[in-house]
Parts: C-alpha cells; structure tokens; sequence
C-alpha cells in the first residue's frame, strides 16, 4: 500500500522572516527536493520503494519523481535502482555563486590567513550540520580545513557551538532535544547537557575552542558574524593541528585576530 501522502502546516515560516501560506507552496517541487536529499553516504542507490520509505512519497508519485530526475540529468537509473548524477551539484554552487555573505568575506578571511599562516572558513547552519562556505587561499602547499560545500555535524565543531549560541533559550532547547550527539572521539560531546553547556560559555565569551572533538589531532576556533543590525550571518573560525596550537596559544594569538576580522566585517555584511 502507497504511503499517504504528505501534507504541509496551514502556515510555514519562510527565509525572508515571514509567514509563507501553504496555498503558495509548491508540493510537487518540495517532494522533489525530498527525493534528491533522501541519497547519502550510506544510501547512494536505492529502489522506488526504498526512496518512497525514506521521504513518505507514495510509491507511485516516487517513481515519477525518480524518472523525472533522470530526464532532467540529476539522476540515473539501470531500470532498478537509482542513482544521482554529478549534475546535482549545480545546485550547491548556484548557492556559493549567488550568495552575498561568501563574496564579501573573501578578501577579508584571505589577509586573516596570511597574517595567521592558517586557512579561515565561513560556515553557516542548516538544520543539524554546520555547512562551510568559504574558505582562504591556503598560505600553504598542504593545509587543513573544510572546503566550501562541506558538511558536518553541528556539535563536533566550534562554529557549531558559535552559531547556536545565538539562538535564545527556547529555540537551543528545541534543537538539543532533536539532535543525535553521535560520538567521533572520547572528547565529541554526548548529551544534550553537556553541549548546552558549551553553547551557553561560547554566547558568555563570543568565541569557542575545541579540541579533539571531531578528530583527536585537530582544534578549532571560531566565533559569530553578525551584521551592522547585530543579526548572526555566519560563523569565522579556523581549523588546526593540535599539535601546532595548544590551546592557550590559540585564545592568546588567534581568538584575538578572528574577534578583529568579525567587528570588521560587521560593518560590511
């Protein structure tokens, strides 16, 4: 039997910061949206039946889903199983072309990181993950760091913590309570009672350093973004060896230098 088909709130909360009706929404684009984010590491080729399980689609209304994706190029099917093609990723980079916050940064994480020696990234929350979309020119040949595009859990990195500490007590307590605190290391935060615990420093002291918590041999320094209007646009921070940077280092040479660039940038975004 089909699953039912998914229905939509009377009233959505929208981007732009008002109320979007659900007479204006487009379904079938929503559903097909679903489809394409319903594809991950451990999900790469799937039948209908397994994309309709994952999204709530109907069998039926999945498949034409499927069908037209392959039509379209952002699919590809061998009549069982389905696939994305390359062609997806027009998607994210009509995001980093378009984008206001990661043009104007640009020149400004590049002179951090030459006057640091380290690469400086821009990252930005979308649901549960911290999404990077900047990075600096590395100053040199080997570096480290995330590359625009790529995608994290929010609570193993500091711009993770950054970002949430901007929002008010409610909205943090709704998020802990969705969030799966997988662990990556011995230092990875487990429970929502110790994360918050570490967003509420990081909204006292406007930065935050962790250490080992996505990788025992990396440390991370980030803090907010904000606007002329004091609204958070994103999270500056860096990613270091811990061997490099012992953390006393890192709040006495660099939380300096990314505080400085931040208040710089407040005035441009």
């Amino acid at each position: 039997m089909d699953n039912p088909e998914p229905t939509f709130p009377a009233r959505l909360p929208g981007d732009a910061g008002f109320p979007i009706e659900a007479a204006d929404l487009i379904a079938g684009l929503g559903r097909g949206l679903a489809v394409i984010e319903c594809f991950d590491d451990e999900h790469a080729r799937q039948t209908v039946g397994q994309v309709s399980e994952r999204t709530g689609i109907p069998r039926t209304a999945a498949r034409r889903h499927l069908l037209s994706l392959c039509h379209f190029g952002y699919a590809a099917t061998d009549g069982k199983l389905f696939w994305l093609t390359p062609r997806v990723l027009r998607l994210g980079r009509s995001y980093l072309e378009a984008a206001r916050v990661p043009r104007l940064v640009q020149p400004f994480i590049q002179r951090l990181s030459m006057a640091t020696g380290e690469t400086v990234n821009v990252s930005v929350l979308d649901g549960h993950e911290v999404v990077y979309v900047a990075r600096s020119n590395s100053p040199r040949v080997v570096s480290i760091g995330f590359h625009a595009g790529a995608r994290v859990p929010a609570h193993v990195v500091s711009p993770g913590v950054v970002l949430l500490a901007t929002l008010d007590e409610p909205a943090l307590q709704r998020w802990l309570a969705e969030h799966p605190f997988a662990g990556f290391t011995a230092a990875t935060p487990d429970s929502a009672q110790v994360y918050g615990d570490q967003v509420r420093r990081a909204r006292q002291q406007d930065h935050w350093i962790s250490v080992g918590q996505l990788d025992t041999g990396l440390t991370g320094v980030a803090t907010v973004l904000r606007d002329r209007h004091g609204d958070c646009q994103g999270a500056l921070g860096m990613t270091l060896q811990s061997a490099h940077w012992p953390a006393e280092q890192v709040e006495a040479r660099l939380v300096p230098a990314l505080l400085e660039t931040a208040q710089t940038l407040r005035s441009v975004l």
